[in-house]
């Protein structure tokens, strides 16, 4: 996930097009972390002797890590340690960047330090977009203190959901808080019970359709077509996710139910007495809204 953000900036700034955006993250979908890199980034190695390894690499028929312990730059421990980390993704990123010839590490270092800056990120942020951890990551994003706990945990679960079912490569921004929002297209449920809760996806209904299509597509066979209603699908990605969220407070002895579901292709306008928490959600290059209001006074028009 951390190509995706990192990625995204990069494009802004037009260090990279958005065609190589797209091939970035493309490499990082199936790719492992090179131990070279690895090493270099635990500080195990230094970037010439990772080189020298890898010209080793070439002339024989071993791989990197037997090569490094007998050069004596790692230890067999390190070699275990560090295959556990070949699927980090800020490392496949990095790694990508490098081997398409974009930058070098310096520069990556160099614009790292300008993409804290710029997104007031502490040291502690980035390194939870590093990690590439949902629930880390969405903590970056609801730093705001009179966000509602319910609220929270109720985002970082449909995060979770859609990195499980939708897309892995999505992309949120900072949660905002309003009084009134609009759309032309929502797939909308209401969970009633101790709490009051309004639950939704919004936006134009082509940038919708990717979450249709993320989560059909997971239950589809190789070479399969389907056709489907964008906002029919919608509604049930929403409706498996608010069962999970249900099923959560169940257990902490917390009583919800959950409505039938509701569509709008019309103008919409959605009003709260308090807050509505907008999620800005990026999915596949498409940008979704992830509403929530929380206890009674909401009203759609």
């Amino acid at each position: 996930m951390f190509g995706v953000y990192f990625g995204k900036y990069l494009m802004d700034q037009n260090i990279i097009s958005e065609d190589q955006y797209n091939g970035l993250l493309e490499a990082t979908r199936n790719s492992k972390v090179k131990m070279g890199l690895l090493a270099v980034e635990a500080g195990l190695m230094t970037e010439e002797q990772a080189a020298e390894v890898n010209m080793l690499q070439q002339q024989r028929d071993m791989r990197f890590g037997d090569i490094a312990i007998e050069k004596g730059y790692l230890t067999e421990d390190d070699v275990a340690d560090l295959l556990d980390g070949q699927g980090d993704s800020y490392l496949l990123y990095i790694q990508a960047i490098i081997e398409s010839g974009i930058m070098d590490m310096d520069s990556i270092q160099d614009c790292m330090k300008e993409y804290r800056r710029a997104k007031k990120l502490s040291p502690a942020d980035l390194d939870a977009v590093k990690s590439g951890d949902a629930d880390r990551i969405v903590e970056v994003f609801m730093k705001d203190n009179s966000i509602p706990m319910q609220v929270k945990e109720y985002i970082a679960l449909t995060t979770r959901n859609i990195v499980r079912f939708v897309d892995r490569f999505f992309r949120m921004d900072r949660v905002l808080r309003i009084t009134e929002y609009e759309t032309n297209c929502m797939a909308a449920q209401s969970l009633h019970g101790d709490s009051s809760y309004l639950t939704a996806f919004c936006g134009e209904e082509e940038d919708i359709d990717a979450v249709a299509w993320g989560f059909v597509s997971n239950f589809m066979s190789e070479g399969e077509e389907i056709t489907y209603d964008v906002l029919d699908v919608t509604s049930e990605f929403l409706n498996v996710n608010n069962g999970l969220y249900i099923t959560g407070l169940s257990s902490n002895n917390i009583r919800e139910v959950s409505d039938s579901p509701i569509m709008k292709t019309e103008h919409t306008k959605i009003t709260a007495i308090g807050d509505i928490y907008r999620v800005p959600l990026y999915i596949d290059g498409s940008n979704v809204d992830l509403i929530v209001c929380f206890n009674d006074g909401w009203k759609i028009e």
